[in-house]
């Protein structure tokens, strides 16, 4: 039997507040037992059965894709996320942020032979996200009143399969159920503190707001997405490309962010790894998030997001 490309989603169908996780193959929803976080952790025991269900989709099997709504697919009980792990993300960001009279050229020049001897005897940096700030790859982005700083930031997303504690990165990919993909929202004003600069930044304000991880539409297994280090992301603002960046220019790579990720905590089946965020943020182009906004978000493979975004305060009175 011919193996079947398929992915897996979270989903709830019309009347139904009851969330399922099923089998999306052939723009067909196959219904599965268990929730999301149970089916990857037992995944050894029932891959075959699924590659069997997929490969015998079709015609009117299961549930067409466009009779249910498609929810986040993965309920991580932890959010890694990685700070300046693009080359000419950070590049971009030091050019920007140069001191009067610095020579433009001679920053980009310096911060790219720092990243390049980072990337060789350096560590990632990671921040810790709060799974409530998770939403659909649909659901609506309400802008919070406190702030006209928001952000965007398209990331690929690995998703953890089994435990792994203080694995190598030549081990980690192996520790790697699939990948999906995130908008790790942020509000800029608030990533360092003001009132407390040694304290340094502030992640827990910027980026943890309901609907601040737009996430999804897919949870595709890593057989079947092919090498992490090597697809698009791309994101587009009311149909202009804002991001649109190889995962190529990553500092480090999916293994390294899961192994170095672990080696203080053991990471479980279901948790998100966040890889983070290639050039064009909103910050870069001077231009952020506005109400009426419409953000495109793709990565190879995983789909598309198609978020709306609305002013809080409009929002608010708006309403009877």
């Amino acid at each position: 039997m011919a193996e079947a490309t398929y992915s897996l989603i979270r989903f709830q169908e019309a009347g139904d507040s009851k969330a399922r996780a099923g089998l999306l193959a052939g723009g067909r929803v196959l219904p599965l037992d268990g929730d999301i976080n149970s089916l990857i952790e037992h995944w050894d025991t029932i891959e075959s059965q699924l590659d069997a269900l997929a490969a015998a989709a079709g015609g009117d099997t299961g549930l067409a894709l466009a009779d249910v709504e498609v929810l986040a697919p993965v309920e991580p009980a932890q959010v890694l996320q990685t700070g300046a792990n693009y080359r000419k993300h950070v590049i971009d960001l030091a050019a920007a942020h140069r001191e009067p009279g610095q020579d433009e050229d001679e920053v980009r020049a310096k911060t790219a032979a720092m990243m390049d001897k980072r990337a060789g005897q350096g560590t990632p940096y990671f921040f810790i996200g709060l799974p409530t700030a998770i939403a659909s790859a649909t659901d609506d982005l309400t802008l919070p009143s406190y702030s006209k700083s928001h952000d965007w930031e398209l990331e690929l997303a690995a998703v953890i399969g089994r435990t792994a504690f203080r694995v190598t990165p030549e081990e980690a990919l192996e520790y790697v159920f699939g990948y999906t993909m995130v908008n790790d929202i942020t509000t800029r004003e608030y990533v360092f503190r003001k009132d407390m600069p040694a304290i340094g930044s502030d992640w827990y304000r910027a980026k943890n707001a309901p609907g601040f991880l737009p996430t999804g539409p897919l949870l595709v297994p890593a057989k079947f997405f092919g090498d992490p280090q090597d697809v698009q992301v791309t994101l587009k603002l009311n149909g202009k490309a804002m991001q649109d960046e190889s995962t190529q220019d990553m500092i480090f790579g999916v293994a390294k962010l899961v192994s170095e990720a672990s080696q203080n905590m053991p990471l479980r089946p279901g948790d998100l790894v966040l890889t983070g965020s290639p050039a064009g943020n909103g910050q870069h182009w001077g231009r952020l998030l506005q109400d009426g906004d419409v953000m495109e978000g793709t990565i190879t493979g995983l789909g598309t997001q198609l978020i709306r975004c609305k002013d809080e305060v409009a929002t608010e009175g708006s309403k009877p």
